[in-house]
C-alpha cells in the first residue's frame, strides 16, 4: 500500500513554512475594518455588524464569568432596555426554545414549517448563517430582505451607540447578542404568531435565555463540544442545556444516554418543569401512512419526532382542537421520564415534515456528473450520523454504465474541535482525494461582508487545514501499517462496528491537497464540468503540481463525481455561495 500523498496549494507557497511567510502579505482576515459613516445600503450594515465581531474574546470572558450567569442575563436585559424593549415585552412572541448540541437547526426548521402549514405566521432566530446574515432571521421560512434588514439595523444600533458610555461597562452588544436583540425587534414589529428561537452555544449562559415565559423548550441529542465553555462531560453539558427549562413550562428532549439524562430530569424537578422523553418517530407512525422528512437522514427521524411533540404542544397551549388525535398512552417506568403522548400526527404537520428545507445539512446537489453532498457535520455524533447518510446515499446511486466514479472529501474544522478524531471517523468512506481550505469563499473576499471573519488571522486557519492534511496523512500511514498484535476479530465485532456499516478493507491511499480558499478547491475539483460554477481561469501556475496534474486527469475522465463537504457549516455556506449565486441575491 502506497503512502498517502500530503501537498499544499497557497497563492504564494506551497510548503507549511510558506502559510506563515509567503502569505503574510494577504490578511483580508485579520485587518480590522475601518468603521466609515453609516450608509443605508444592506453591505454597509454588515459590514459596521462585522466591528461587532468579538466572539473569540467573547468566550473567554464567558468561561471567567461562568460560575455567574446572573451577570450575563443581567448585561442582556440592559441591552434590551437601551433597544427600548423590556423582557416582558418577549412574553408576546409565543416562543419556542431549542438546544442541544446535534440537531437543533433540523429541529427548529421542522417545527417551523410544521406550524406555518397551520396557517401562522413565525419568526426563526437561528445561527450561524450560510450565505447572508439575514439568513439568522426568518418571517415565515424566509430570510428577512436585505430592506427589511438594513432598516432594523440602523435603527437598533444608532439606539445603543447613542446610549453607550465608553468610561464604564455600559458598551456595545457582541456580534450574537447584537443579532438576538435585532431578531425580536424584527419579530414584535412584524406582530408573528410565534418565534421558534435556536440557542446558540450551550443554554444557562446563553444570550437567548433572557426569554422568560416561552410556551415550550426542547432539547436535542447531546454530545461533547464547546468543551472550553460546556464542560467536558455529558453530564456537566446536559446541565448548561438544561438552563433553558423554565418553571411550568414544558419541555421535550429525545432518548439520551443515561447520566445526561438523569442530570437533564434532575435540573427540571429542581423548578418543577415538566419534563418529558419523545417516543421515536416510529410509534407515532404505527396505524398510519409512513411519515416523509424533506431533510435527509435516518438521524433526522429523531429530530421529527421531536419537533412534532413540540409543534403539538405548542398548538395545545394555545387552544388549538386540530393538535393530533391521541393514541394508547405507553406507562412510563419507574424513575424514569414520562412520556410524551403518542399521537396521530395530522395532514398540516405530515405537509410541514415533507416540506420542511434546511440548507447545508444533508443536502444534496445533483449538477452534471458531479454530486455534492453537504452536511456541516462538526462533531464526532453528526459525523458519525453523516457518514452513514453519505454511505447510505452513495449505496443507492444510479451507478454510470461506463467510466469511474471518484469520490473527493472537502474538509475544514475551527474552533477547539478534535479535527484528527472526525477525520478518522470519515476514512471508511473510502475517498481517492482529500481536499482542505479555509472556511473563506475567496481570498479577495472584502466586497462580500457576510462571509467575513474578524476573530482569526488568516496564518491561523492555514495553519490549521496543514494539521488537518498531517491529521489525514498520519491515519492512512496507520492503517497501511496495522498494529501487529491487533486481530481481525476487532475488525468485525469491535465498538468501531457499532458506529459504522462494516466495510471492506481500505486497498488505496488518498492523495491530499491543501488549497487557499474554497474557490480554489472548487475549481480543481470541478475541472470546468459543473454547469453552474463556471470561474475565471486560476492564475497561471496556481494548480500545476504532479499530483495535481495527474488528480484533473481522473477528475476530468470520471464518469461519477461524488463530494462530500463536511466539518464545518461555514465551509458549506462558502460553498453554497459559490454554487449556487441565487444564495447571494
Amino acid at each position: 500500500m502506497s503512502r498517502a500523498r500530503c501537498h499544499a496549494f497557497f497563492l504564494a507557497a506551497v510548503s507549511p513554512r510558506g502559510a506563515t511567510t509567503g502569505v503574510a502579505a494577504r490578511r483580508e482576515l485579520s485587518a480590522w475594518p475601518v468603521l466609515q459613516e453609516p450608509g443605508m445600503e444592506y453591505q454597509d450594515a454588515v459590514r459596521t455588524l462585522n466591528t461587532l465581531q468579538t466572539n473569540a474574546n467573547y468566550l473567554e470572558k464567558v468561561k471567567r464569568e461562568r460560575g455567574d450567569p446572573q451577570t450575563q442575563l443581567e448585561a442582556m436585559k440592559l441591552y434590551l432596555a437601551r433597544s427600548e424593549l423590556q423582557v416582558e415585552d418577549l412574553d408576546q412572541l409565543n416562543i419556542i426554545h431549542i438546544t442541544g448540541t446535534k440537531g437543533k437547526g433540523s429541529t427548529c426548521a421542522f417545527t417551523e414549517r410544521i406550524l406555518r402549514s397551520y396557517g401562522l405566521k413565525t419568526g426563526f432566530f437561528s445561527s450561524p448563517h450560510l450565505v447572508q446574515v439575514r439568513e439568522r432571521i426568518r418571517i415565515n421560512g424566509q430570510p428577512i430582505s436585505s430592506e427589511l434588514f438594513t432598516n432594523h439595523f440602523w435603527r437598533l444600533y444608532h439606539r445603543l451607540e447613542e446610549t453607550k458610555d465608553d468610561s464604564s461597562c455600559v458598551s456595545m452588544p457582541g456580534y450574537f447578542r447584537f443579532l438576538t436583540l435585532m431578531a425580536f425587534h424584527v419579530f414584535l414589529q412584524e406582530k408573528v404568531d410565534l418565534a421558534v428561537v435556536e440557542v446558540g452555544i450551550g443554554g444557562a449562559y446563553d444570550c437567548t435565555n433572557i426569554i422568560r415565559k416561552p410556551v415550550v423548550c426542547g432539547i436535542t441529542s447531546l454530545g461533547i463540544d464547546h468543551t472550553g465553555l460546556l464542560g467536558d462531560t455529558m453530564e456537566k453539558i446536559a446541565w448548561q442545556k438544561g438552563g433553558i427549562f423554565k418553571s411550568g413550562v414544558p419541555a421535550f428532549t429525545v432518548l439520551q444516554p443515561d447520566e445526561p439524562l438523569a442530570v437533564l430530569r434532575d435540573r427540571a424537578q429542581q423548578i418543577s418543569c415538566p419534563l418529558y422523553l419523545c417516543p421515536p418517530l416510529q410509534a407515532l407512525e404505527e396505524g398510519g401512512p409512513p411519515l416523509t422528512l424533506g431533510l435527509e437522514g435516518e438521524h433526522q427521524r429523531s429530530n421529527a419526532a421531536l419537533a412534532l411533540q413540540l409543534a403539538r404542544c405548542w398548538l395545545q397551549q394555545k387552544g388549538y382542537q386540530n393538535a393530533g388525535e391521541l393514541k394508547a398512552s405507553r406507562p412510563s417506568l419507574p424513575g424514569q421520564l414520562p412520556l410524551a403522548p403518542v399521537f396521530q400526527p395530522t395532514p398540516h404537520m405530515q405537509q410541514g415534515l415533507q416540506h420542511t428545507e434546511w440548507p447545508g445539512r444533508t443536502q444534496l446537489l445533483r449538477r452534471g456528473p458531479l454530486t455534492w453532498y453537504l452536511d456541516g457535520a462538526h462533531t464526532t455524533s453528526s459525523m458519525q450520523a453523516c457518514v452513514r447518510w453519505f454511505r447510505q446515499a452513495l449505496h443507492r446511486r444510479e451507478r454510470p454504465d461506463s467510466g469511474s466514479e471518484v469520490r473527493v472529501l472537502l474538509f475544514n474544522s475551527t474552533g477547539d474541535r478534535d479535527s484528527a478524531a472526525l477525520l478518522k471517523l470519515l476514512q471508511p468512506c473510502q475517498f481517492d482525494y482529500a481536499i482542505f481550505c479555509p472556511n473563506l469563499a475567496e481570498m479577495a473576499s472584502t466586497d462580500n461582508a457576510d462571509q467575513q471573519n474578524f476573530t482569526v488571522t488568516l496564518d491561523q486557519v492555514l495553519l490549521r487545514c496543514l494539521a488537518h492534511q498531517q491529521h489525514w496523512s498520519r491515519l492512512h500511514e496507520e492503517q497501511a501499517s496495522p498494529d501487529p498484535w491487533s486481530t481481525a476479530g476487532r475488525e468485525q465485532g469491535g465498538p468501531a462496528s457499532l458506529l459504522l456499516a462494516p466495510h471492506p478493507p481500505h486497498t488505496h491511499s488518498a492523495s491530499s491537497l491543501v488549497f487557499s480558499c474554497i474557490s480554489h478547491a472548487l475549481q480543481w475539483i470541478t475541472q470546468g464540468r459543473d454547469p453552474v460554477f463556471q470561474p475565471p481561469s486560476p492564475p497561471r501556475g496556481l494548480l500545476t503540481h504532479p499530483v495535481a496534474d495527474s488528480g484533473a486527469m481522473v477528475l476530468q475522465e470520471a464518469a461519477a463525481i461524488h463530494v462530500l463537504v463536511t466539518g464545518s457549516l461555514h465551509l458549506v455556506g462558502g460553498v453554497l455561495k459559490l454554487l449556487e449565486p441565487s444564495l447571494s441575491q
